[in-house]
């Protein structure tokens, strides 16, 4: 069944902003009907990869689920004219790097984290269902917050501890923008460091302070996104639900409450709405927290990004050969209508 690419919408949220929007899509799967991290844990909760486009120049801000989506992102930016792409990743997850090797002739950055952390779990990716073979690597590691320009634009690159300890954002100072990564999702995080929901906290609180106007996340709404993204209480919503989770130890009845009825208010600050898929990523935080049976092995403490991370529920992609220039099946133009 598989048929990657087939339904990634291209929004424009902004002039020099392209959104590579690809799932949430109710009964379809790009890749197969069987369990695997493409389908479950990134295509039917919606990701999305960015591109910040300034004349020639490109930023792309993930390299996506699979190399053909990874190719369409290159074909619609050389298609605008763009001659230099440099890469960010905004951590190590298999969603944000399977497309990794459509741009190995390009400067990839990442932090040490990052490294660290493919380093440790290529063979693990490589084989996944679906497979990252080969896992590029990132060729340019960065050393702490570091500024870069695209073209005129400015871009602010800022580590924070937030779902992952390796995770990079970027602020735009001219636009008053911040591009989330998976720091925060719409409607909650997946928690995969669960001993570090504190630090994730405070991290929460220093990314508040930055006074972001627009918010664009990887995992979202498309129709919010295309509309230019969402608002700083998205922030608190986020922080709203950590803290629950942090309240789970002896609340043996809130643990077992569905995602609605377990935090309430984080639908009632209007920023998140209720996406059905997330049930089984709540229970699996909630797992996370409360050392439940069955809950991803992910307990370990991480006390620096040297070192490695602990497994993942995310999985990894595809095979590497260049694709010849063609069209763009079930693409759409700027304002999100599907290009036939």
């Amino acid at each position: 069944m598989e048929n990657l690419g087939a339904t990634m919408r291209i929004l424009r949220p902004y002039p020099h902003v392209f959104a590579f929007y690809d799932g949430r899509i109710e009964g379809v799967r790009a890749y197969s009907p069987d369990p695997n991290w493409l389908d479950d844990g990134a295509y039917a909760l919606g990701i999305c990869s960015y591109a910040i486009v300034d004349g020639t120049e490109a930023l792309v801000y993930d390299t996506h689920i699979s190399l053909t989506h990874a190719r369409l992102i290159r074909q619609v930016l050389e298609a605008q004219g763009v001659a230099s792409i440099r890469v960010l990743l905004s951590h190590w997850h298999d969603d944000h790097v399977a497309g990794n090797a459509v741009f190995q002739d390009c400067e990839i950055m990442a932090s040490a984290g990052t490294l660290t952390a493919l380093t440790a779990h290529r063979h693990k990716m490589e084989t996944a269902a679906p497979p990252i073979k080969p896992l590029v690597m990132p060729n340019r590691i960065l050393d702490g917050d570091t500024a870069i320009q695209v073209g005129k634009i400015p871009v602010e690159i800022r580590h924070v501890d937030i779902h992952c300890f390796d995770a990079a954002v970027m602020v735009l100072p001219q636009s008053d923008l911040l591009f989330a990564g998976d720091t925060l999702e719409d409607p909650i995080t997946y928690v995969d460091e669960p001993a570090r929901l504190k630090t994730h906290l405070a991290d929460l609180a220093r990314m508040a302070s930055w006074n972001a106007g627009r918010i664009l996340p990887n995992h979202g709404r498309a129709d919010i996104i295309a509309a230019g993204g969402y608002d700083a209480s998205f922030i608190d919503a986020t922080r709203l639900y950590v803290e629950k989770l942090l309240s789970l130890q002896g609340e043996t009845a809130l643990a077992a409450r569905a995602l609605q009825s377990f935090a309430p208010e984080i639908f009632a600050t209007g920023a998140v709405t209720y996406f059905a898929p997330y049930e089984n990523v709540h229970r699996r935080n909630v797992e996370a927290v409360t050392g439940q049976a069955g809950a991803p092995p992910s307990l370990v403490s991480l006390t620096s990004t040297a070192s490695p991370p602990p497994e993942c529920w995310y999985g990894s992609s595809a095979t590497s050969q260049r694709h010849p220039r063609r069209a763009l099946p079930g693409t759409s133009d700027g304002d999100g209508r599907p290009v036939t």
